[in-house]
């Protein structure tokens, strides 16, 4: 599969470097660009420039950054607790031991857990906060497509060579900022 992949971009890497520099020149001009049926946006940078997205990132890491020192404070008072266990295990009879130490392993088995579950909360959240955006971002896309008389906008990772005019990833992230805001609308 990676072979094939390779075989076509290497096909379209010559096939676009043996386009005539003439074509390619003709083609930038801003009224071909205007009428271009087909129109690129670099979908991460859309997300990342919107305010929507900038709003967001900016919340999840706070709440990243509140986790964080949470989890070191429960990982000092663990370390310190193990430490007391230490330091009791010389003094007690095994028997008398094995029970704290079980009920220690468990106490630090259920705090991870609990926040393998919190960090697991936090990029849930990201990823449906992504996916709203996308949606309301569809909505714009379609109608920016629909002004610029473009057949599709694809994204920019997807193609191999283009004009730097067709990529409208600032426009459309204007435009989504007018609409979606920061997501406190």
């Amino acid at each position: 599969m990676r072979w094939r992949f390779a075989r076509e971009l290497g096909l379209a890497a010559v096939i676009a470097a043996s386009l005539p520099a003439g074509q390619i020149q003709a083609q930038s001009s801003p009224a071909a660009l205007d009428a271009s049926p087909i129109l690129t946006l670099d979908q991460d940078a859309l997300y990342q420039r919107s305010l929507y997205g900038k709003a967001l990132r900016a919340k999840i890491a706070q709440e990243v950054a509140k986790l964080d020192a949470d989890s070191r404070r429960v990982d000092a008072e663990l370390e310190a607790e193990e430490h007391a266990l230490t330091q009791k295990r010389g003094q007690m009879l095994a028997a008398d031991f094995a029970p704290l130490a079980a009920a220690f392993d468990k106490k630090a088995q259920e705090l991870r857990a609990q926040n393998a579950a919190a960090v697991e909360a936090l990029r849930l959240k990201e990823q449906d906060g992504r996916k709203e955006f996308f949606t309301v971002a569809a909505k714009v896309l379609g109608d920016f497509m629909v002004e610029r008389g473009a057949a599709a906008i694809i994204d920019k990772g997807a193609v191999i060579v283009s004009l730097r005019g067709l990529d409208v990833t600032d426009a459309v992230v204007a435009r989504i900022d007018e609409v979606l805001g920061d997501g406190t609308k």
